[in-house]
């Protein structure tokens, strides 16, 4: 048996790597060694003062969009061209018979707000209520004789 035919028995361990820039500094929340980590060991009143000056970590979390307009509902949208391709002419559209047909789904067991946006064409005179509109699909929709309300 030759020096480099030996093998280890374990795999080799490497430590956490801990603060690589990013929000957290330095320690990342496991704290500090040294003076600070000494019975009796504190900073001076001076570099206190200087500490308690400096603005603390402000915001609203990671994504401030899921923090700060977390109550609001977003309409579950639908084109034009899927209600050409699932309702006849004539039919009346509203967010429950987009349901039945399966078009949509509900929001936790409710119905949902729905838009109606403009793309693709629409060729059927249909009667949509109970929804919201893009300007262009009330166009389309009112230009062939449809209703929307």
């Amino acid at each position: 048996m030759q020096l480099h035919q030996l093998q280890p028995k374990t795999d080799r361990k490497t430590a956490k790597r801990v603060g690589r820039g990013g929000k957290r500094g330095k320690t990342s929340g496991k704290g500090g060694k040294g003076q600070t980590a000494r019975a009796g060991g504190k900073p001076r009143p001076e570099m206190r003062d200087i500490i308690k000056r400096l603005p603390k970590l402000r915001g609203f979390g990671k994504n401030r969009a899921r923090t700060v307009n977390n109550e609001r509902t977003l309409p579950l949208v639908c084109n034009l061209a899927t209600l050409e391709s699932a309702f006849d002419a004539g039919d009346t559209v509203s967010p429950a018979t987009l349901i039945a047909k399966g078009i949509i789904s509900t929001k936790k067991g409710k119905v949902p707000q729905v838009k109606i946006l403009g793309n693709g064409e629409i060729t059927k005179k249909l009667t949509i209520s109970g929804c919201t509109f893009s300007a262009s699909a009330k166009e389309k929709i009112e230009k062939v004789g449809g209703s929307a309300l």
